[in-house]
């Protein structure tokens, strides 16, 4: 059994039984052994054997390259063997060398130095360079000095790589069976071990399930980063060597957590070198040339969440019932997040509402998408738009559908099948300026989520397979929830591709295909714009749940849409949403022409007048390169 180092009867014992196999190599040396040591009864009443008789038995150490193990130790924490070596070499400072060792000790042999040895393979012990084999002071590794007296700890040259993990304060069903799926892997390969591949899109998850498999193996759980690993060479296989060794030592398990890079050379490297079993845990699958077990583990599902919020927050639950639904179906947080999502706020009363545990998961899975999006702050409300009624109520009913997911997905048994398809997704068509982003601030802002503007002009590339990758780069930073996506200019990547003419229109269906199967799983709330929708082939159509034709503003809208141009604190002097209803433009045009006229005012010193709109208007006419025709300003000023 491995010694308990915490355990201060078991040191006492195991520096006694190391005493008296100093005395004993003092003896061998031919000085005194000084008083006897009871070392048969330190070591017949220690539960655990002695660190020496571990370590040799773990290393298969023969009893010479114990003994010279040994006699390292003793020249650091015993002067009288110190002593009885220099005495021995007629030196001043004591030192070991092989040709002591052979001396002295019975069953001397050469290879106990060789690099494949454990003396030297495992860095028990270091060889000084610049003499003679023979004749090179050996010295113990620090690491190793202190395991034989009883103090366990990871090699320093290994803290600053590695993170030791702590037990998950609450963890979920479906992830307690990932890890006891994870114990019996742990059993498997024989004593060249299994790498256990926990695959999917919950690192935090991960990470507990491999702790909780490992402290069920009585191991401690460390933690590397691929990204932090040096590239595959020297100091790689330096690190290999390290760990392994420590691996026995601690004991310990390693778990190397991949980033959205995927396994990279290094990581491979590091999981297909190591002995015993080892853990590796990111997104994709993996191929490695050795045995390996995957387990999928995914952030658990939304009534699995909902168990979570539930046994975080104990009786603080019981008034947010309803809110609870909507957590747990709007935002997909591993149970590490959800912990800290409902912890109390310091120095509060512990109290928790519905608003506040949103705007905490927004807060906690707000992505970080600078590169590929735009964050539009949604303030726009359902009195700002002006639509058709039948419009207007497409769009409620994608609100509602949003809301009431989990009712009707996992209440009512809708993903019993699989989630394929549940994605809640739509298609906004209409020309430019004709309300298509403001309904998407509207829905933003009814459903409390942060809008994410992403440009597909931008996003598509003309490399084959950069549009994907941009694209899952989209979907993987905001697939936590509490972001509504809205794709943009989708014409640039979207077209009648049925008929494939070249490779450029196979791989164009392909990146099509892969952004409506992610929109499809999409837990939140995606949405796709184009002023054309005969540019989209209808297969395609077809995969998206709603689909929502705004039109080009007639006369009584465009009535609306000025009488709602100016806010409330904007002073005005005779405007006549009749008269500039005449204008033929739409609501984007509306709103650009009122802006404009504002800041005219505001630089004459006056009110809003028809005047200002009337130049407003025009210099919105020289933009868009559309002249205004006299019929449509008439009676302006």
């Amino acid at each position: 059994m491995h010694p308990e180092a915490k355990t201060i009867p078991w040191t006492e014992r195991n520096r006694t039984y190391l005493l008296g196999e100093f005395a004993r190599l003092r003896a061998v040396l031919g000085a005194s052994a000084g008083p006897a040591v009871p070392v048969a009864e330190a070591s017949a009443a220690m539960e655990n054997a002695p660190a020496i008789d571990w370590l040799c038995g773990f290393m298969e150490l023969t009893s010479f390259e114990r003994d010279v193990l040994l006699l390292c130790a003793g020249v650091e924490m015993d002067a009288a063997l110190a002593q009885a070596c220099a005495a021995r070499q007629d030196t001043p400072k004591a030192l070991v060398t092989f040709a002591l060792a052979s001396a002295v000790l019975e069953g001397a042999h050469w290879s106990a130095l060789s690099p494949t040895r454990p003396l030297r393979r495992f860095r028990l012990v270091e060889l000084d360079a610049g003499r003679g084999l023979t004749q090179a002071p050996l010295r113990i590794n620090e690491r190793i000095l202190h395991y034989l007296a009883g103090i366990n700890f990871l090699d320093m040259r290994l803290q600053t790589l590695l993170r030791a993990c702590e037990p998950a304060e609450v963890v979920a069903d479906c992830h307690v069976a990932a890890a006891a799926q994870a114990v019996e892997a742990f059993g498997a390969g024989g004593r060249a071990g299994v790498v256990v591949h926990l695959c999917g899109d919950d690192p935090q998850g991960q990470e507990d399930v491999a702790e909780r498999a490992a402290r069920e193996k009585g191991l401690q759980l460390y933690a590397v980063s691929a990204d932090d690993l040096p590239p595959p060479g020297e100091a790689l296989d330096e690190i290999v060597l390290l760990w392994e060794r420590e691996a026995a030592l601690l004991p310990g398990a390693l778990l190397v957590q991949c980033g959205p890079a995927g396994l990279t050379p290094a990581a491979r490297h590091l999981t297909e070198r190591l002995r015993g079993t080892v853990l590796l845990s990111g997104r994709g699958a993996v191929r490695l040339d050795r045995p390996l077990v995957r387990i999928d583990l995914d952030k658990p599902e939304p009534a699995e969440q909902r168990k979570l919020w539930e046994k975080v927050l104990g009786p603080r639950a019981a008034p947010l019932n309803g809110s609870l639904d909507q957590l747990s179906e709007q935002f997909r947080l591993s149970a590490r997040t959800i912990s800290a999502a409902a912890a109390p706020a310091p120095g509060g009363d512990g109290a928790v509402t519905g608003s506040g545990l949103w705007a905490t998961c927004r807060a906690y899975a707000r992505p970080r998408l600078d590169d590929l999006a735009q964050r539009i702050n949604a303030s726009a409300s359902w009195d700002d738009l002006v639509l058709p009624d039948a419009q207007v109520e497409v769009l409620h009913q994608i609100a509602s559908q949003v809301r009431h997911r989990l009712k009707v997905y996992e209440t009512w048994g809708f993903s019993a099948k699989g989630r394929r398809g549940l994605g809640v997704s739509a298609l906004f068509v209409g020309e430019s300026g004709t309300g298509k982003t403001m309904a998407a601030e509207v829905l933003a802002r009814e459903l409390r989520l942060d809008l994410y503007r992403i440009d597909l002009s931008s996003v598509v590339s003309k490399y084959i397979g950069e549009t994907e990758k941009n694209l899952r780069q989209v979907f993987d930073t905001a697939e936590e929830g509490g972001v509504l996506l809205l794709f943009d200019e989708a014409d640039a990547l979207f077209g009648k591709r049925a008929e494939v003419k070249d490779s450029h229109d196979r791989y164009a269906n392909i990146e099509v295909g892969y952004l409506l199967q992610r929109m499809e799983a999409y837990q939140g709330l995606a949405i796709l714009t184009t002023n054309l929708k005969s540019s989209m082939d209808r297969a395609f159509q077809r995969r998206l749940r709603f689909t929502v034709n705004f039109p080009f503003p007639d006369v009584a809208q465009r009535e609306a849409i000025w009488s709602r141009a100016f806010p409330a604190g904007t002073p005005t002097q005779g405007l006549d949403p009749r008269r500039l209803s005449q204008l033929n433009v739409a609501g984007g045009n509306i709103r650009n022409i009122a802006l404009n006229a504002a800041f005219l005012a505001a630089e004459a010193g006056t009110s809003v007048a028809m005047g200002h709109l009337l130049r407003a208007a025009k210099l919105e006419a020289q933009k868009i390169e559309r002249p205004l025709s006299e019929a449509e300003v008439r009676g302006w000023t």
